[in-house]
């Protein structure tokens, strides 16, 4: 009998081409692939027929370009080619080569995601939602029915915008076609591209998740834009408006994509509400309230900082997949969104939209004062809350009830303080208890809180606050990466509203409860100032000032600071290194005394049973106060001046180089403080954009003198602190690498090689601790950055032979104060008469009072001694450079013209014939600083100077950035 071969079905290639892979599923090897190079993947297609079909698909090679993608975005028809394009490895002219077809293979998983590479979206409208419609809503019935509450799709808001007819993929086209766009992309790597390379792309692509236009520097790059359109007087109300443009958070958006795109799941960045007006297309919405998690939907809490990241599948993919898995009462609350309609998005709800054409959108998130208690809740530090917020009684781990209890117990001391209830909604029902029967929030009642049953999730703000991490100093622990704004920021956010929103204090105070456990430090201010007899700090005194990482208040005539930052011993360390430099200040009889503020006084508080203890401290000597509340401190010696002077600073230091960057663990009742003289003035920090040229440039030059002075100024010798020490502690000392044997005839004294051997501890990490910031700084540079900072930083440190033979080092080391920043100098005011000589014509900024004077500003003061090192000189320029000057070399040479001390000595550059050539440039010593910074001092430098972030080497960037500093010689 013959056998018709064709119609015996082909075998499975699979099991031989994949070999023991094969157990793999498909899903699985396509996951594995993206997280190789494009080289590796196209080297791996050449391995078998399975692996050649996996290798070539198009989903892989998008993921492999934007992972990979360092310039401007131009795609070539396939991703494939728009990635070997990418890497200079295809030819415009290069014929393409027909693709290899093999039988006896078959995927579910490719196929599903092939079909929705191509499926088409119009049967997918949905226009009998059940998200309510309105036309002519009021303010009041917007405030009193949905905000903060409900989602609303609004018509008419747009009716007069000339986006309403200007905003057509053609229309733009014509005006913007040569702009460049940012794009959002399932990869953490921007990705830009022009405008009219997007259309080209969004006609022929077929990605099952396209690429769109998502841009929130829309206005920066065609400010025309801006004019088009306009906030709805609904919406009007945003306090993040007073933060100034570079420091507030991402807020608007210009929206285009083609069908198919979309955003997939998420709640919007710090529980802000939003906006979104839709000018062309159809757009089909999907809302769940707060804490109710989609289907497919994962929410990741980092127990550490807090940072949540969700796991989602694409929009389309959750529609086709997941949707129809739902049953009626689980289905989202959802619509079709039609041209000129605009949808309200509460604050804390999820969403997902898709695009069912090509659509043109502008959306704004904000903060008002219905969900700024949430906004400030949600950048709180710690865990639990930030995944309760989102997944609702899913992120309660088994030990909650416990946390519950407690926390409920201490809800009023930490967020009701002072204030007056204002929450909405459900309430939280606490049982009350019988060790604190007065709580605010045990009198409430009805839900035992050792019974999980009776938990209800709730999106009330007393509710979700009884899950805050109480074992936390606000001000010490981690700051999340997916705050929305920096802590600096968020400190200057809340002061700024306190001083230009009296009438909503009661609500601010809340908020800045939450945020930074102002309640804790306020009381804390309170008993030092009864204990020294200050007056009681006034209402405009109530909440902290200024940015930095210690709690700073401002009362009457004096200023209150309580150092909390990284701990009990760091800040022992800071403080008494601080009273330590005052002391030689006094003693040395520098004229720099002249501009930093008086000390009053100082000392330590203690939480202790319920009340707060002041002893008083000067710095010298180990406070008994200290040994009866801790023992960590074992390893300070207790019998020379300044126990915790810069010299066991410095070690302390050394101690924690290259460790892994953690939260102090512990809830810490002991704070150091001082109280010093207020000064007369404003900080530069709110000036910086107002004063003029002229005050500039005698800025530049005041900070030049003062900065001589404090380098000039002696420090403690460290051989004091070595005769001093007992014979362990000098072999603890020798065993960390700190000083020399005393056999040990080295060229380079024992100062410096405390400040090397934390250097050298710090580049064991680099690679990791510059790939943890990422963004703005170059992948390519991160890769590079061991072979660009020395092995060894004794080469950084050129020496000479003296007469006797001995080599010497030719570098001065000094004191370093580590933090000239804008908020740590004082500008006073002054008037000169106009007309006169000696007015600045045409300067600035200025602006002449009602005497005819002009009124301008010159430097008094520098503030926050706190930082005080000893090192390198150099040091104290990256601060002044970047923060201050915000990369003026102008700014920096007047700088130089009056600091006059050498930074690189001459017998240095005699020497330089005989060394590595990039050794004897001030400009490497200044970028390898940067690079092993504590804090994140290479994104400033991508932030001023963008064209460096396509650097090919870092001799590019020190060139660009400190360039400046290889022209001067100082005056000696």
């Amino acid at each position: 009998m013959e056998i018709d071969e064709s119609s015996i079905a082909p075998k499975d290639r699979r099991i031989d081409a994949l070999g023991d892979l094969r157990v793999l599923p498909d899903e699985t090897l396509c996951s594995i692939l993206v997280l190789l190079s494009p080289r590796d993947v196209a080297r791996l297609s050449c391995v078998s027929s399975v692996m050649y079909i996996l290798c070539n698909e198009e989903p892989l090679w998008m993921t492999l370009c934007l992972n990979n993608l360092n310039l401007q975005l131009q795609y070539k028809g396939s991703w494939k080619k728009t990635t070997l394009h990418q890497l200079q490895l295809l030819s415009e002219h290069e014929p393409c080569k027909k693709a290899l077809q093999f039988d006896g293979f078959n995927s579910l998983f490719l196929y599903r995601r092939l079909y929705r590479c191509y499926t088409t979206l119009n049967g997918f409208s949905f226009d009998n939602g059940n998200v309510e419609r309105k036309a002519d809503l009021s303010l009041e019935e917007f405030h009193h029915e949905y905000d903060a509450k409900k989602p609303v799709l609004i018509s008419g808001l747009a009716d007069t915008w000339s986006a309403t007819h200007e905003w057509t993929p053609d229309r733009l086209m014509i005006d913007y076609g040569d702009k460049v766009f940012r794009i959002s992309q399932r990869s953490s790597k921007k990705a830009n591209i022009k405008f009219k390379d997007y259309i080209s792309y969004s006609q022929i692509q077929h990605d099952e998740d396209p690429l769109y236009i998502f841009d929130d520097k829309f206005g920066e790059v065609a400010p025309g834009l801006l004019k088009d359109y306009s906030v709805p007087h609904l919406f009007q109300e945003d306090w993040f408006d007073v933060l100034e443009r570079d420091k507030r958070p991402p807020y608007r958006w210009l929206i285009i994509g083609p069908e198919r795109s979309g955003a997939s799941w998420h709640v919007d960045p710090a529980l802000t509400s939003a906006w979104n007006t839709l000018l062309c297309g159809r757009k089909r919405w999907a809302l769940y309230p707060p804490g109710r998690v989609p289907l497919g939907v994962t929410v990741h809490v980092n127990e550490d900082d807090g940072d949540v990241s969700i796991d989602t599948p694409t929009s389309l993919q959750w529609w086709l997949d997941f949707y129809p898995l739902l049953a009626d009462e689980e289905k989202p609350i959802e619509c079709t969104q039609l041209p000129g309609e605009t949808i309200y998005v509460p604050s804390g709800w999820w969403h997902c939209v898709l695009n069912l054409e090509t659509t043109v959108a502008v959306t704004q998130n904000f903060v008002n004062s219905n969900n700024f208690k949430f906004v400030c809740l949600d950048m709180t530090p710690g865990y639990r809350h930030k995944g309760l917020c989102r997944a609702g009684l899913l992120a309660i781990e088994e030990n909650a009830f416990e946390v519950v209890k407690k926390n409920a117990l201490h809800v009023e001391e930490s967020i009701q303080h002072n204030v007056k209830q204002t929450s909405d909604g459900k309430r939280a029902k606490i049982s009350e208890s019988a060790e604190e029967p007065n709580s605010e929030i045990a009198r409430r009642g009805a839900v035992n809180v050792h019974d999980v049953c009776n938990l209800e999730f709730s999106y009330d703000i007393d509710f979700l606050a009884m899950f805050l991490d109480k074992e936390r100093d606000h001000y010490n622990a981690q700051w999340s990466s997916s705050n929305c704004i920096g802590q600096r920021e968020l400190r200057e956010w809340l002061w700024t509203l306190w001083v230009r929103k009296p009438g909503h204090r009661d609500l601010i105070w809340k908020g800045a409860c939450l945020a930074l456990n102002a309640s804790k430090w306020s009381d804390c201010m309170g008993a030092i100032s009864a204990f020294h007899e200050l007056r009681l700090p006034s209402d405009d005194e109530k909440l902290p000032v200024g940015t930095g990482s210690n709690p700073v208040y401002l009362v009457a005539d004096n200023v209150i600071k309580i150092y909390v930052e990284d701990g009990l011993e760091a800040s022992l360390h800071s403080i008494g290194t601080e009273l330590e430099f005052y002391s030689l200040l006094r003693a040395y009889g520098s004229s720099l005394k002249n501009h930093i503020p008086d000390v009053l006084a100082s000392g330590i508080v203690i939480f202790e049973s319920g009340s707060y203890k002041v002893k008083p401290w000067d710095g010298k000597g180990f406070p008994d106060i200290i040994g009866e509340c801790n023992g960590n401190l074992d390893n300070i010696s207790r019998d020379i001046d300044f126990p915790f002077g810069i010299w066991s600073k410095k070690q302390f230091e050394y101690r924690k180089a290259g460790l892994p960057e953690t939260s102090p663990s512990g809830h810490s009742t002991v704070w150091p403080y001082t109280i010093t003289k207020r000064c007369e003035g404003k900080l530069l920090s709110e000036l910086v954009d107002h004063i003029s040229w002229e005050d500039t440039l005698n800025l530049a030059s005041f900070l030049g003198e003062q900065l001589r002075n404090l380098h000039l100024m002696p420090f403690p010798p460290l051989c004091d602190l070595i005769i001093r020490e007992n014979k362990e502690y000098k072999k603890n000392a020798l065993c960390n690498g700190f000083f020399e044997d005393e056999t040990d005839k080295g060229s380079i004294p024992a100062e410096w090689r405390v400040f090397l051997s934390t250097l050298n501890k710090k580049r064991k990490d680099v690679v990791s601790r510059l790939t943890n910031w990422g963004d703005p700084i170059p992948r390519s540079l991160i890769e590079r950055v061991q072979e660009y900072i020395p092995d060894d930083f004794e080469k950084l440190f050129n020496t000479f032979q003296r007469g006797n033979g001995m080599p010497e080092v030719c570098r001065t080391c000094t004191w370093v104060h580590s933090d000239i920043m804008d908020d740590n100098i004082i500008m006073e005011p002054y008037s000169i008469i106009s007309g006169s000589d000696d007015t600045t014509s045409g300067a600035l900024g200025t602006s002449p009072s009602n005497n005819g004077e002009l009124n301008l500003w010159r430097p008094s003061h520098i503030l926050d001694f706190g930082n005080m090192s000893v090192g390198d000189p150099i040091c104290d320029l990256i601060p002044l450079y970047l923060d201050v000057f915000r990369g003026d070399t102008r700014l920096l040479k007047k700088f130089l013209e009056s600091y006059k001390l050498p930074l690189m000595s001459d017998a240095e550059q005699k020497e330089s014939v005989k060394q590595d050539s990039k050794f004897c440039r001030t400009s490497y010593l200044a970028m390898c600083y940067c690079i092993l910074h504590d804090d994140n001092i290479l994104g400033a430098i991508f932030s001023i100077w963008k064209e460096l972030r396509m650097s090919k080497s870092w001799e590019d960037v020190e060139e660009a950035v400190w360039g400046e500093l290889n022209n001067y010689t100082g005056l000696t």
